[in-house]
């Protein structure tokens, strides 16, 4: 009876305690990158003044002779600045209302526990963004976001908490004691150096917590003598603080001013709950940054306030408390914080449209970098079968949706927007006439697909009219000499690829044409040990399409040489790592030589091999064992390296050859290694061209590292120059494909390929086996290409969309060059070729895919990374 008692006692405790892990665990997420405005702040300073506990009315209300209360914000709002209500939540406590002010979201609801004096879980402020910040006030407040901030950079001076005394003779000493320290403060400032430097930095704040007036409020009520002489003090307070503010930075215009409350109170003197008279704050700004009185002749809300505070010729703007935030991030220049879900309120600004722009682009993505990692955190945690995305925003809807807002915003269309539905309705129509018109004609049900499927094609086309006119402008300002020979030489490398199908030294002639392709452009001038590489390595690859095909002329010598090459490499590379790292990292080091050592296997059991076929005396198992061995470890390897570009890349390409000796049967052994050197100078030639149109590179190719989450505020616009990039992929692609045979036919295939791992007919084995000897240079060539994009700030989806059309042009070719007469081989041959090219899209998204893997995922045998709690 007493096991039951208390396992039902344990039972209920699990229940009690249940709550607070389900309904009251923090919402809040880290890891996002900071988000900024990239354009010049209009202020340098911030000085923010919070009346902990004023309510809107008691503010705005004139007395009962007609005067204001506060006749120094009366002045500003109809002289100065802006003005409006701010829009707290529930629950209307100190805590919540600042961390929503100064940090930009509201109540975090773990912290049912900690009651108002801290936030359980660590947050970003724009205090913690500040370059410095200067506070004075409550103890209970201020603390907490000193305590959440890193480094030295945040001063907090304040009062002893047993000063705090509701039942105090007057309380209103909480906010002289204020305003007193604030002018020893400055005075001291200017026989200190060292301070005085500090506060004419750039990206500092002033906070300025005031809690006389709530602490009034709740001793004598918020209609009390007191309660409202403390709103007259506080005025006449802050007008001396400007005054001295103003007076210190010589009048130079670049202070700005927020002043503000946390929360209202109840007319019985309480606060916490949803009442207007809690929930609705003043909100008053001025100087850098902010507009200046707008009259107006009316103004609609579902109040009569105005008339009230007769203030109805001023135009009153509210905003939600949680807006404050990203508006004093975007005055002053720094970060917005980046658990801040607040919206800026981009009409208390006076700048430029594209100040606005940018700032309100800044604030989106810094919101949306929330939504990511969030998703990010629940993917992991969660089942694949179970993970249902967000569907109302999709990856591919976020990148659109910031690629227009990027685009707008460089052509200044500041204010685009407004979808129509008269393009739906047409397209609509238009496929229900071809419909009507095909049935007439009582056509096959493949003729509807035929005539239908363009529809919706041209319809996703002429939804992105605005990228098409974008497009059009664009060529119109290219000169037309250039935009011809640009145009013909386009015309010319499709044909060139086209007939390389039926002609592989056509792949030399290109190849060729690529060598030549320094000398027309600035790149001889700029880069001239690039260039040499360049037209080196692109000549050493146009030999290959001039060699026999695969199979016809085994020599087991030249697979012997190219191991060797790629050991002499692997020994210069190791060398210049050693000599660039201060520290080599034993377990780099250790994977570098496992490497190099698979690579001497792979020479070993290849020789081995061919010389017991040769005795026929059959595949020696511990051959074949070792062979499996290797191909079952190259893609699991490359995982354990460091992700920097050069080092990663390499690590595949020692993987991945020591899998292709094991296939190789001759000179297509050198094929990989030749490509692959290309690859390396394909993408310093990238960077370079880039940094010749005058678009910034962040980084050095040395210094840059893949990562797995992409930054999409990194991508740029497309440039013509891109569209050679992507013709650049595809011709690299086909000569993967075409370079050592043409694979394009079955009998181009030499089973002596597979012959280190099994020697017993098998065709799906062997099949498997020589289709991934096919796509071990094409993995290649889209490992480098994903560090082109890496370097080159250029949108996967951009360059899939521009393939997309070259390869569709050319399977146009190959649609008229299909032949229904002749012999099986020709007839094959034909259908072969167009199926290998509108298959390209398919297998490169396969592809880029196992390339985004290989280069971006990082495998760790032994301890956890390293993480940060921003």
């Amino acid at each position: 009876m007493l096991l039951f008692f208390v396992l039902g006692l344990f039972v209920h405790f699990v229940f009690f305690g249940s709550i607070f892990d389900i309904y009251f665990t923090s919402p809040l997420v880290h890891g996002m990158t900071p988000q900024f405005t990239p354009l010049p702040p209009p202020a340098k300073r911030l000085a923010l003044f919070v009346a902990d506990g004023l309510r809107a009315d008691t503010l705005y209300e004139l007395d009962e002779n007609g005067n204001s209360r506060a006749p120094f914000i009366r002045n500003i709002i109809m002289h100065e600045g802006s003005w409006g209500l701010s829009h707290t939540r529930v629950p209307t406590e100190s805590r919540p209302g600042h961390v929503a002010l100064i940090a930009g979201f509201y109540e975090d609801v773990s912290a049912v526990a900690k009651g108002w004096k801290e936030n359980p879980v660590e947050f970003d402020s724009l205090i913690n963004e500040s370059k410095y910040t200067w506070s004075w006030g409550s103890p209970d407040i201020l603390t907490m976001f000193a305590k959440g901030a890193y480094g030295d950079h945040v001063f907090t001076y304040t009062y002893d908490a047993d000063s705090e005394d509701f039942g105090a003779h007057d309380v209103t000493k909480l906010d002289t004691w204020v305003f007193d320290k604030v002018k020893e403060f400055f005075h001291a400032a200017r026989n200190n150096q060292s301070l005085f430097s500090k506060l004419n930095e750039e990206k500092i704040v002033f906070f300025l917590h005031l809690l006389g007036i709530d602490t009034n409020g709740h001793a004598h009520r918020p209609s009390s003598r007191e309660y409202k002489d403390n709103i007259k003090l506080v005025d006449a307070g802050m007008k001396e603080m400007v005054s001295i503010l103003e007076h210190f930075y010589g009048n130079d215009g670049k202070t700005a001013f927020i002043f503000t409350s946390d929360h209202g109170m109840t007319d019985w003197g309480s606060h916490g709950a949803g009442h207007p008279s809690e929930t609705l704050t003043p909100f008053v700004t001025w100087g850098a940054g902010i507009k200046y009185p707008q009259k107006v002749s009316a103004q609609k809300f579902d109040d009569a306030f105005l008339k009230e505070w007769r203030l109805e010729s001023w135009k009153r703007q509210d905003i939600h408390q949680a807006d404050i935030a990203p508006l004093m991030a975007s005055l002053i220049g720094v970060p917005f914080p980046l658990n801040s879900v607040g919206i800026l309120p981009v009409d208390y600004l006076n700048n430029t449209d594209l100040f606005k722009a940018e700032s309100m682009f800044t604030n989106a993505i810094q919101i949306l970098e929330q939504f990511k990692v969030k998703m990010t955190q629940k993917k992991e945690v969660t089942l694949p079968f179970l993970f249902i995305p967000f569907k109302l925003l999709p990856e591919s809807k976020q990148l659109n949706i910031v690629r227009k807002a990027r685009s707008y915003i460089k052509q200044r269309k500041y204010d685009e927007a407004k979808p129509s539905h008269l393009l739906s309705c047409s397209c609509i129509a238009i496929g229900v006439f071809v419909a009507f018109f095909l049935l007439l004609q009582d056509c096959p049900w493949t003729y509807y697909i035929y005539c239908l499927l363009p529809v919706p094609i041209w319809y996703a086309v002429l939804r992105e009219f605005q990228v098409i006119q974008d497009f059009v402008t664009l060529l119109l300002t290219v000169p037309p000499s250039y935009f011809v020979g640009y145009l013909l030489v386009f015309i010319l490398g499709i044909e060139i690829l086209v007939l390389s199908f039926f002609y592989r030294y056509m792949l030399t002639a290109g190849l060729l044409a690529f060598a030549g392709w320094p000398f027309i452009t600035q790149l001889w001038t700029r880069a001239k040990n690039i260039s040499l590489s360049w037209i080196f390595f692109s000549l050493l690859l146009a030999a290959f399409p001039l060699m026999p095909v695969v199979g016809r002329k085994p020599d087991i010598f030249l697979v012997m040489g190219a191991g060797l090459l790629v050991l002499l490499l692997s020994l210069c590379v190791l060398t210049s790592l050693i000599k660039r790292k201060d520290s080599f990292i034993n377990e780099e080091l250790l994977l570098h030589l496992f490497q190099m050592l698979s690579v001497v296997l792979s020479m070993c059991v290849t020789y081995s091999t061919h010389s017991s076929l040769r005795k026929k005396q059959g595949l020696p198992l511990l051959n074949q064992i070792i062979s499996w061995l290797i191909l079952a470890f190259s893609l699991v390897l490359p995982l354990l390296s460091p992700t920097s570009l050069f080092e990663r890349l390499f690590s595949i390409l020692l993987s991945l050859m020591s899998t292709y000796i094991l296939l190789s049967t001759g000179y297509e052994a050198l094929f990989p290694l030749v490509l692959s050197c290309l690859m390396f100078v394909w993408i310093q030639v990238e960077q370079e061209t880039l940094q010749q149109r005058g678009i910034s590179c962040k980084q050095k190719v040395t210094s840059v590292r893949f990562t797995c989450s992409t930054d999409i505020t990194q991508f740029r616009q497309l440039y013509l120059d891109d569209v050679r990039r992507a013709f650049f992929l595809v011709f690299f692609l086909v000569t993967a494909f075409f370079g050592t045979g043409n694979i394009a036919s079955v009998n181009s295939f030499d089973l002596a390929s597979v012959y280190c791992f099994l020697t017993v007919f098998s065709p799906f084995m062997m099949g498997a086996l020589m289709m991934w000897k096919i796509l071990i240079p094409f993995v290649l060539v889209m490992c480098a290409f994903e560090a082109v994009q890496l370097t080159t700030q250029l949108s996967s989806k951009s360059l899939f969309l521009m393939v997309l059309v070259i390869s569709d042009i050319m399977a146009l070719h190959f649609f008229f060059l299909v032949k229904d007469y002749g012999s099986w081989l020709d007839i094959g041959t034909s259908i072969s070729h167009y199926v290998i090219v509108m298959s390209m899209t398919i297998v490169l998204v396969f592809l880029n895919g196992l390339a985004h893997l290989l280069t971006t995922k990082k495998l760790r045998l032994c301890g956890k990374p390293k993480s940060h709690l921003i």
